[in-house]
């Protein structure tokens, strides 16, 4: 499993100098993609770094094209909890028992900065698709952290941030993100045991994440 939450960058065809000669594939490049848009309509490529800006805003059928593109693939659901809580099983990576602030799990809500009346709580009303996936809510100084910006966020196998900062996309194929986000890590279920399947597999929003596995 990687050791950090994944970020993308996308994947473009260079212009070719001359015809192409029947069946050569066109040669490939990559550039830099802002983690604060999504990426419908893009090719895009996982990878794993400490001090990068994880993807969000990303649906669990992107993020498992964007792992196969860099040669691996959406961690089960089971893996995903093994890797979650380490060597020595532990509801969190580092415990059984929620330190907060340990990982990036006590964030402000840049949605309720936006949407809220003076910043207070959101009205339901304000949850619809455009504003779950406006660019501005993970820019706000606070919210999302950098992968790996808690240090002490990880387990036994050195996974950082599988607890908080971003939800983390399975590979169930009905749609399940595991982990929290940096505001919840309680709401459905305890640190690694946290799980989310009430969205379908195309479904994002700005604290949807993923990372990859391999083998």
């Amino acid at each position: 499993i990687d050791k950090y939450e994944a970020h993308v960058v996308e994947v473009v065809e260079l212009p070719a100098k001359k015809p192409a000669k029947k069946g050569q594939k066109p040669k490939l490049s990559t550039k830099a993609h802002s983690p604060f848009a999504d990426v419908e309509g893009l090719r895009v490529k996982a990878l794993s770094k400490q001090g990068a800006l994880p993807q969000a805003y990303i649906s669990r059928d992107q993020a498992e094209a964007a792992c196969k593109e860099a040669g691996k693939r959406l961690c089960t659901d089971a893996e995903w909890v093994q890797a979650c809580k380490g060597k020595k099983p532990t509801l969190y990576p580092y415990g059984d028992t929620q330190q907060p602030g340990r990982c990036n799990d006590s964030g402000t809500s840049s949605f309720n900065h936006y949407f809220g009346k003076g910043g207070g709580p959101a009205d339901k009303s304000t949850y619809t698709w455009e504003n779950m996936n406006d660019p501005r809510l993970n820019q706000l100084k606070g919210p999302l952290a950098k992968s790996g910006a808690f240090a002490r966020c990880k387990n036994g196998f050195g996974a950082h941030d599988m607890v908080g900062n971003l939800h983390e996309w399975t590979a169930a194929p009905s749609g399940t993100f595991r982990g929290g986000y940096y505001l919840d890590v309680t709401i459905n279920g305890q640190g690694c045991d946290y799980k989310t399947t009430a969205h379908h597999a195309k479904y994002h929003d700005y604290s949807t994440g993923f990372r990859c596995c391999k083998g």
